[in-house]
């Protein structure tokens, strides 16, 4: 517990010690009731001297009209009225939902600011003569050399100049995988250092680093509010007024129509207003989204604020990017198929050699097939043929590697392959040698993902830029709804605008997943964007609404389930909070209810409402 929170806990405890002192006292004397009065004010300003303070503070700041005015003209009514028991009562129950909801508020706090302690402390930048001086992180320039010791958190993004190590990027994804760190690879922010001493040149200033920008989305978070955050805030706007004059008139006119004494129609109006303090949707449904937010982020899961919070929880169409979404996003080599006589490894170390000297993804692909680099100076005269394939000497013997164009065009006899991906054609001195597939992969959990999407009633399309056969195959494996092949970026825009047109009219969400590097302005025309495989992405970060921290799609279930989670526990405290309201407002204006039923109605349903969003802090991960 905060200083606070224990100070409040220990007026809290001296007060009811008094009250109940007070109650045991009442049975076994006779005193006047001004000393009573006297005895009373004790527990009552002890326990209350903050609230009367607070509310004399909104009537001088013209902000008349919220809980503490309520419990003030409440108490101070029930104290002149002769209720001394029931004024201190309803102060101290006041004050201890008002404590349970700070350590409620403290406590999703604290899981945010679990997340949090991925803030590095300071840096180990290494001077020109090799000296290391410990400075603070938003001091280091681009450029510089900082050493990460084993055990510290990386305070920098950059680059890998030397050392070995491995790398926890918990704190950033969510998931405890560890991440090699080796010479020329690149290093977040936020993640651990390992058993290895590493020195890292900075790429990018404090400010612009990955941790630097997961902290400022979690923190700004709340300023993005979701509908029923907003909706909440403009009821009790026009509520509390309207509750006060509705006080107002049970004790003025309704003597004057119904009779029945003045003294039992203000005890029915301070009564009305203790009931009609709206504690419990003010607090609790901000509460939920805050939690919600929080858990997902503890799951590497970052929602930039609740409005997509809620977006999430309505949507029934996601769309797919494939490259890099639902798919590695890297070559390999999936099948070969040499011609008769022709060894495997002869026609792979063919190939390779005659695209060593490309940097394309495909050339790539070939030489890490090999078991080992190959040796590069056996090939010569490479020459790229633009939309085909190269030509080289390889061992002094003309080789082509390309596709069926460049077979045909060479006067090649070969065997079509129709296998779904890139088949590169392989001819040595005019003879065929065979052909190579080449694919990439697909994610191990997209099957899983999407499966999880469709089982909670998602209707699923795959954009690509790809061949059709290519998208269709992977549409196929994955069981995607349906798929759009050969599309240019300008296209994936304009098949989103269909969809969401045809949509016109409907409450459900359109959701576009992609990698956040080509896919912003399709991310930002969406109903809600989110970019996957960010970790470290600017382009990811800055135009998506919902960022996954590493490349996993079954998070995009996982956050399904956490907004609609979020949304059910936002509906349910609203519909209880009013509807106990309404009830106890009603026995309340009719007699039946007294100032401890007006108790329950207001302190209770605001403790059952926070215990109720506090289930929010409870996110498990995907696995």
């Amino acid at each position: 517990m905060t200083k606070k929170q224990k100070k409040t806990l220990r007026r809290i405890l001296v007060a009811a010690v008094l009250f109940v002192a007070l109650a045991v006292a009442g049975q076994l004397a006779a005193l006047p009731w001004y000393a009573w009065l006297v005895l009373y004010l004790v527990p009552y300003f002890i326990i209350g001297h903050d609230v009367l303070r607070k509310a004399a503070l909104g009537v001088i700041h013209g902000e008349v009209f919220d809980e503490n005015f309520l419990m003030a003209v409440a108490t101070v009514g029930a104290m002149a009225l002769g209720e001394y028991g029931e004024g201190v009562a309803v102060m101290l129950f006041y004050q201890v939902g008002e404590l349970f909801q700070s350590y409620a508020v403290g406590k999703s706090r604290r899981s945010i600011a679990a997340l949090m302690d991925i803030r590095p402390d300071s840096a180990n930048l290494e001077a020109a003569d090799g000296t290391v001086q410990t400075v603070d992180p938003e001091a280091v320039p681009v450029g510089a050399v900082i050493v990460v010791r084993p055990g510290e958190k990386v305070p920098l993004d950059g680059v890998v100049l030397s050392g070995q190590s491995t790398l926890n990027t918990s704190a950033l994804t969510g998931e405890s995988r560890p991440r090699s760190a080796r010479p020329g690879g690149a290093v977040l922010s936020g993640s651990v250092n390992g058993d290895g001493l590493l020195r890292v040149t900075v790429s990018k200033p404090y400010g612009q680093s990955t941790v630097a920008r997961i902290l400022d989305l979690v923190e700004n978070s709340s300023l993005k509010k979701a509908k029923a955050e907003n909706f909440i805030t403009k009821f009790a706007r026009y509520y509390t007024p309207a509750v006060c004059f509705a006080a107002l008139a049970l004790a003025v006119l309704a003597p004057l129509v119904l009779g029945g004494g003045w003294g039992v129609w203000v005890s029915r109006a301070l009564t009305f207003l203790v009931i009609s303090c709206p504690c419990a949707l003010v607090i609790s449904i901000p509460l939920s989204f805050f939690g919600g937010i929080g858990g997902a982020s503890r799951c590497g899961i970052l929602i930039k604020g609740g409005n997509y919070l809620e977006a999430l929880a309505h949507t029934d169409t996601v769309v797919f990017d494939k490259t890099g979404t639902l798919t590695q996003g890297t070559f390999r080599v999936s099948r070969l198929r040499p011609a008769a006589g022709v060894a495997e490894n002869d026609l792979l170390e063919t190939a390779a050699l005659a695209e060593s000297y490309s940097s394309h993804p495909i050339s790539r692909s070939l030489r890490e097939a090999l078991p080992a680099e190959p040796d590069t100076r056996r090939a010569a005269d490479a020459q790229e043929i633009a939309g085909r394939g190269v030509a080289a000497r390889v061992d002094g013997r003309r080789v082509l590697a390309g596709n069926a164009k460049l077979m045909q065009a060479e006067g090649v006899a070969f065997v079509p392959d129709d296998g779904v991906g890139t088949v590169v054609y392989v001819a040595r001195d005019g003879a065929f040698l065979g052909s190579i597939l080449i694919a990439d992969e697909v994610k191990p959990h997209a099957a899983d993902a999407v499966a999880a999407l469709r089982g909670q009633g998602v209707r699923t399309v795959m954009l690509t830029g790809d061949s059709a056969a290519v998208a269709e195959g992977v549409a196929g494996e994955l069981g995607i709804d349906d798929v759009h092949a050969e599309l240019l970026p300008a296209d994936k825009v304009a098949r989103v605008e269909e969809l969401l047109a045809a949509r016109s009219g409907q409450n459900g969400k359109l959701a576009f997943v992609g990698d956040g590097i080509n896919d912003a302005p399709v991310l930002t025309r969406a109903d809600i964007g989110i970019a996957m495989g960010a970790l470290g992405s600017d382009a990811a970060i800055e135009a998506a609404d919902v960022v996954l921290m590493d490349d996993d799609p079954a998070k995009i279930s996982l956050a399904m389930r956490i907004a609609r989670k979020c949304m059910h526990i936002v509906y349910e405290n609203i519909v209880f909070a009013l509807a106990i309201k309404a009830l106890f407002l009603l026995l309340g204006a009719v007699g039946i209810a007294n100032m401890w039923w007006a108790v329950f109605a207001d302190v209770g349903v605001m403790v059952l409402a926070v215990l109720n969003a506090t289930r929010m802090l409870a996110v498990k991960s995907v696995r």
